[in-house]
């Protein structure tokens, strides 16, 4: 006999859900889909572990890595796992979250359990994770649920007057019960919907530098004056005087406007809106790797407001997330607004997703993207926590519809947004003349926010930045226990927003 331990591919899928059907005969949707097989292969390929024995896929362990922090201790299989879509998981998470442990019970007199779970061991310690974390099932419970509470129950599991399994095996693995979870997993009837939260500590685990070692996030906010620049090195003068001055305050983001380097236009006035901003887009590159230098030296995520690019002879409106550590990540604004088209003629991006950073996931959309709320919906179903929105406003009737559209999708996806514009005037630059702003950062609307739903704002029309803490915890705390519970709360058995296949 040759047994053999290595990760799941998607090749393994057939003799996968073959063993699952052996291993859980009585459960509604036993079986997971090869999308799903496929998804998490991708995100976490480490955490998708087998075992074969003479070739045969006998069992496998299935998890991913999550910033524990935000989900809490009182969570369902549906919320750690965002409904089977896996979005919760983060490269940069601090938890190994078991999702799937079976074994083939052909084989399941070969202890091939455990080796699963030695495996996700030596994962957890290699990754410098702090814990692993599963939610049990008690299967043998309906056994005993009309004369016992599920508290005695694992007592009586504990102390091996009564055989679980589930419990007993995870016990006997060194894994300790934090808390008795009440509808976990929907239609497991053998444990009548309860589960065991149990952990297990890595011994070796050591703070990792900008890990999310507590919720609190500082986010700083540039609200930029439009002003003549002499040339492209003035320009990064300024931008560096700001990422500077909000570093100095610690602050884990840096917030730049919607097209803040449109004074560079000056020296293509002489030709149309389209051919100008198209000479404009020769300078994102190095305007990306110059600010994308900063991010690391000044050690603060930047949010590059945004500059155009041209590719294949279209033109698109870009934000780069600039990170820390050197990674940069980028969003492509989607709606174009009415005057993008008529002046530029910009084409509108086409993939929405949640960004990995050192403090949980982000989201970053741009100006006329906040006056649709389909958009931050698929976000915040993805995990986002914080809303960062440039914008380019000329009038204040075109800020209140950015400002209040934002103010809304805090409330209704429980999240903070961050608006940042520019002000003030640009002479000699084609459709640039005016601009109005005011930076703002919005939360939701319950006791633990400020009553106006706004944690801080800068003065309109007014060259400044502003600096404010926001505590993820709050949101979490929100979710469980708000006066109003908008993401729980919405009717998906009669509504749903769907991402469709993205290009």
């Amino acid at each position: 006999m040759q047994v053999e331990i290595r990760k799941l591919t998607v090749d393994d899928y057939d003799d996968l859900a073959e063993a699952m059907q052996k291993a859980y005969p009585v459960i509604d949707d036993n079986v997971w889909s090869k999308r799903n097989i496929q998804k998490l292969t991708s995100i976490f390929a480490e955490g998708q572990i087998c075992i074969l024995v003479d070739g045969k896929l006998a069992a496998a362990a299935l998890s991913i890595n999550v910033n524990y922090e935000l989900y809490g201790d009182q969570h369902t299989y549906d919320e750690i796992t965002g409904n089977g879509t896996f979005n919760t998981h983060s490269n940069i998470g601090n938890v190994l979250y078991g999702i799937e442990v079976f074994v083939d019970p052909d084989f399941r007199a070969l202890r091939l359990g455990r080796r699963l779970y030695d495996a996700r061991k030596e994962l957890c310690e290699i990754m410098n994770l702090k814990s692993i974390i599963v939610g049990g099932r008690i299967p043998n419970y309906h056994l005993y649920s009309s004369e016992l509470s599920p508290r005695e129950y694992i007592t009586k599991v504990r102390n091996k007057e009564i055989f679980d399994p589930v419990l007993s095996f995870q016990i006997g693995n060194n894994f300790s019960p934090v808390k008795i979870l009440k509808g976990y997993l929907k239609g497991d009837s053998e444990s009548e919907e309860y589960a065991v939260l149990l952990q297990w500590n890595n011994i070796y685990y050591t703070a990792k530098k900008n890990t999310m070692q507590d919720s609190v996030i500082r986010l700083g906010l540039i609200q930029w004056q439009m002003r003549p620049l002499k040339d492209i090195e003035e320009f990064y003068k300024q931008v560096e005087f700001f990422v500077d001055a909000v570093a100095g305050y610690q602050s884990d983001f840096c917030l730049f406007p919607e097209l803040f380097n449109t004074p560079l236009l000056a020296p293509f006035n002489h030709l149309n809106e389209r051919e100008s901003m198209e000479k404009l887009s020769e300078l994102t590159e190095e305007i990306k790797e110059k600010i994308s230098e900063m991010a690391i030296s000044y050690n603060v995520n930047i949010i590059s407001g945004s500059m155009p690019i041209l590719e294949e002879g279209q033109l698109f409106n870009v934000s780069y997330l600039l990170h820390r550590d050197g990674k940069i990540d980028e969003y492509r604004k989607v709606h174009i607004t009415p005057n993008e088209k008529k002046y530029y003629g910009m084409t509108g991006g086409n993939e929405i997703k949640v960004f990995d950073t050192d403090c949980g996931k982000v989201g970053v959309i741009i100006c006329y993207d906040v006056e649709f709320p389909e958009l931050p919906r698929l976000l915040a179903d993805q995990g986002m926590k914080i809303l960062f929105v440039p914008y380019l406003t000329d009038t204040q009737n075109a800020y209140t519809r950015v400002r209040h559209c934002a103010a809304a999708r805090a409330i209704e996806n429980e999240c903070y947004v961050a608006i940042a514009g520019c002000v003030g005037n640009l002479p000699g630059v084609n459709n640039m003349d005016i601009q109005y702003g005011q930076a703002t950062v919005f939360t939701p609307s319950d006791f633990a926010f400020p009553s106006n739903a706004i944690k801080g704002e800068a003065t309109p029309n007014t060259e400044m930045t502003i600096i404010v803490d926001v505590d993820l915890n709050l949101l979490k705390e929100l979710h469980y226990n708000g006066a109003v519970k908008t993401l729980t709360d919405r009717r998906q058995d009669l509504y749903d927003v769907i991402l469709r296949n993205q290009n």
